[in-house]
């Protein structure tokens, strides 16, 4: 930015997002050196010796099985410790890789004076001091009271010692954590009042890019699907995620996760379209809405909401068949997918409401049919919105909400001159009445699945 000629005095603020778990462990005197730097060197050499690990976990690290099940037995089981937390206890999430850290490596956990996610250390590298971490971000380690905003002490001492010292006290995701450090005025030309607004994790950061508010949903549609919810009042469970909303702290947001997403509709498209995405639109607009009663279950690996694999197939009386034609094997699909979401995301406290509104993306986002089967199923109009960066858009959006006032002005209030989503499909008439009946028969459907597959949640 600097070779191309970017005026960095007219920043007025900054933010930013990090993958969520990831955590970075700051050694004893680290803060010292992060406080002097010198400008006239880069960061690699300066802070090559702050840390008390050099190769430090991040999300994709599921080596943590045993330090979750302490975890949940240390808070009274999984529904306990999702309660409190958001979550119940998962590999990845960060309270889980600390007390891993503590118990393979003592001696370089007590050499750790601070311990940042991923999020708070970036912040901290533009702060020249310590960044705390935010509510939100927070939320995505199996650590933080949801409800309350602050360490669960329960937590903290399943993990690890002293481990509340080397947090820190969580902040507000729109907190103006400080200003930019010298480092970056000298060496970059910042204004010496840029303000720097608190980081966080990259989903809840989309959330702020795709700008959701009460009572809407954003449905990623990939190679999994991701659900992202703004809830009011959550219900913590087995499944999914509940995190501080970050643009909210008041209210809260849910992801939910299904791994079988785009390969599976292009599976279904290859075997009953001929390939051809347009023969799989047409026999969308062929077949009316809830499919005659037929529904579908397609899997082709382990799901994560619910835990289920293979294909499962009932006609109107609810009797498994072994196949479909090829029309009502593509509606039942897409039928499908979009009642397990509805059904999940209610599982969690979500409701469709007068003003709800769904934010479509991802790929199958282009496909207007697809789309339309959405807004019937969810009776709620669904907008598309381009979010190749949204949690990097989020992230100015948050920079700006921060310097306007934060916690005292509404996110949707800073926002209103940001570009609006265009409307891509409307609940045609009558869908509340069909998909009113048939979500019942498909959520009893797939427990009994569950239950025969000897997965039956408690």
């Amino acid at each position: 930015m600097k070779a191309s000629g970017f005026d960095f005095s007219q920043v007025l603020a900054l933010s930013g997002a990090g993958q969520q778990h990831g955590s970075v462990y700051w050694k004893a005197g680290a803060s010292q050196a992060l406080m002097s730097l010198s400008p006239a060197l880069p960061l690699h050499q300066q802070l090559q010796a702050c840390f008390s690990i050099n190769d430090c976990p991040i999300w994709m690290d599921s080596s943590t099985t045993a330090q979750c099940r302490l975890l949940e037995a240390a808070v009274g089981g999984a529904q306990a410790l999702s309660c409190l937390t958001g979550s119940r206890a998962y590999e990845r999430f960060t309270g889980n890789q600390i007390a891993k850290v503590f118990q393979q490596n003592p001696e370089a956990y007590s050499d750790t004076e601070r311990i940042s996610l991923v999020s708070s250390f970036a912040a901290s590298l533009f702060l020249g001091s310590y960044s705390p971490i935010d509510y939100s971000d927070g939320s995505g380690m199996n650590l933080l009271h949801i409800q309350e905003k602050v360490w669960s002490q329960a937590c903290l001492a399943a993990c690890a010692p002293h481990l509340e010292e080397k947090l820190g006290s969580p902040v507000p995701s729109c907190s103006v954590v400080g200003a930019i450090s010298s480092y970056y005025i000298q060496r970059y030309g910042f204004a010496p009042g840029c303000k720097v607004v608190a980081f966080t994790g990259d989903n809840p950061a989309s959330l702020a890019g795709m700008r959701l508010e009460e009572g809407d949903i954003a449905v990623s549609l990939g190679t999994s699907d991701t659900l992202f919810l703004w809830l009011q009042e959550p219900i913590p469970a087995l499944e999914g995620h509940i995190f501080c909303n970050p643009v909210d702290s008041q209210h809260y947001m849910a992801l939910l996760c299904f791994k079988n997403g785009s390969l599976m509709r292009e599976k279904i498209r290859d075997d009953s379209a001929s390939c051809s995405w347009s023969e799989f639109s047409k026999a969308l607009r062929s077949t009316e809405m809830g499919n005659s009663g037929n529904l579908g279950f397609y899997f082709d690996v382990m799901e994560i909401t619910p835990e289920i694999i293979g294909y499962h197939r009932f006609n109107a009386e609810n009797v498994e068949v072994s196949a479909f034609p090829g029309d009502v094997e593509i509606r039942a699909l897409i039928e499908g997918q979009f009642m397990a979401k509805r059904i999940h995301a209610e599982g969690l406290g979500y409701r469709v409401m007068p003003k709800t509104k769904i934010l479509a993306t991802g790929g199958a986002s282009h496909n207007r049919d697809i789309l339309q089967v959405l807004a019937d199923v969810f009776g709620a109009p669904v907008y598309v919105i381009d979010t190749a960066n949204s949690a990097c858009v989020g992230s100015a959006y948050r920079a700006f909400h921060g310097l306007a006032g934060g916690t005292d002005v509404a996110f949707s209030e800073a926002m209103k001159l940001a570009p609006d989503p265009s409307l891509a499909a409307t609940p045609s008439p009558g869908a509340s009445q069909v998909y009113e009946a048939l979500l019942p028969r498909y959520a009893e459907l797939e427990q009994r699945i569950l239950s025969q597959s000897g997965r039956a949640l408690e």
